[in-house]
């Protein structure tokens, strides 16, 4: 190995330090303009939105619901059982409160993603651009939800786990690690997705079926199917968990609902909104081309069309896309491409942009 290649060791130093300086920018941007604004930051982080729907149910169990003024009901088994499971565990153990707790798993697992992260980025295309993705993950426009107690680090961690571990052809593994996927946000939809069409792919090629990969295939959706049919047991209906979804408005319309939205903004913010989602689609075509590993882009594509094929609430969608790093790996191979001083001030540039994005948001009235 050449003396001027960093050696894996100082690669993953790089990108674990890089990942977390970029969430100790966003955390500081946030501690600034909390303090101007007489706000309580911390509780931004651990006390609104979906983060107290977890704590509840990390506290009291499933059984809380909601009834709006229109008449809409929203239950909490719409989210799913293992991230408030370890907050309780968490909760139980240390002199912590579930909230707290929900914070120390986010955190934790944010770090194990942009391990996993940088892992796959280095197979995909070498291990300056793994450091790179990693740290890219870090300033995506809504990071700062990796730094609140909410389930997206968590789901990546074990997304980008289960698809280097496709990569390296340990099926069984992949298959346990997408059952927790599974067990954590419906969009492990997607990963089952990749495991099963990668799997398929790899059939068709070496015509022959090892156990292993049967075994992982297999086991790869139980974790999903597991909690769906829980939902489906305690509320006595096949399409319980569905049904809860939709009285939420996050059912699957094909993006009807999306299409509604853009139609109903003033022109020129319909043209802006536009032009967004054609550099989204811009940036997929660019995945293609690269060539990405199969796994990698069947995730990353499903990611992508789970998030804009429902009718969820709008500003919750860019969230949504966040553990689709795939999207990602173009930027970070052309940003290798740059000495280091420039690339160290591109990314500090979008650490602090993202940061201020982040105190904006958080800081509103509206969910990320």
């Amino acid at each position: 190995m050449s003396p001027d290649r960093p050696r894996p060791p100082e690669s993953l130093a790089a990108a674990l330090g890089g990942y977390a300086a970029t969430r100790v920018i966003g955390l500081a941007v946030l501690a600034v303009a909390a303090a101007v604004a007489g706000k309580d930051g911390l509780h931004r982080l651990t006390g609104r939105w979906d983060a107290v729907w977890y704590v509840r149910i990390a506290e009291n169990g499933y059984g809380y619901q909601v009834t709006l003024p229109n008449g809409s009901v929203h239950s909490d088994l719409a989210f799913f059982p293992l991230f408030p499971a370890l907050e309780r565990a968490l909760s139980t153990v240390l002199p912590v409160d579930a909230a707290t707790a929900g914070l120390l798993v986010s955190w934790a697992a944010s770090l194990a993603a942009a391990w996993g992260i940088y892992a796959v980025g280095s197979h995909a295309a070498g291990r300056q651009a793994g450091v790179a993705l990693a740290v890219l993950w870090g300033v995506y426009p809504t990071a700062f939800v990796q730094s609140m107690a909410y389930t997206e680090t968590l789901f990546t961690a074990l997304a980008a786990w289960s698809i280097l571990a496709v990569l390296r052809d340990r099926w069984i593994l992949a298959g346990a690690l997408c059952v927790l996927a599974g067990l954590t946000r419906p969009t492990a939809a997607a990963l089952i997705a990749a495991i099963g069409i990668t799997a398929l792919v790899t059939v068709v090629r070496e015509r022959k079926l090892p156990a292993r990969m049967a075994a992982g295939v297999l086991i790869a959706p139980l974790g999903w199917l597991a909690y769906i049919v829980y939902v489906g047991v305690r509320e006595g209906s096949p399409t319980a968990y569905f049904d809860v979804q939709a009285a939420w408005g996050n059912s699957i319309d094909g993006g009807v609902a999306l299409a509604r939205f853009i139609w109903g903004l003033p022109p020129l913010a319909a043209l802006g909104l536009c032009a967004a989602l054609g550099l989204l689609a811009w940036l997929v075509v660019l995945c293609v081309r690269q060539k990405q590993p199969l796994p990698l882009l069947v995730y990353t594509i499903a990611v992508v069309v789970v998030s804009l094929i429902g009718a969820a609430y709008f500003g919750s969608r860019p969230r949504l896309m966040m553990p689709a790093f795939g999207l990602l790996l173009p930027a970070a191979v052309a940003l290798v491409r740059l000495r280091v001083r420039n690339r160290i001030l591109v990314l500090a540039g979008l650490a602090l942009a993202s940061g201020a994005y982040g105190a904006f948001t958080l800081l509103g009235s509206g969910p990320p």
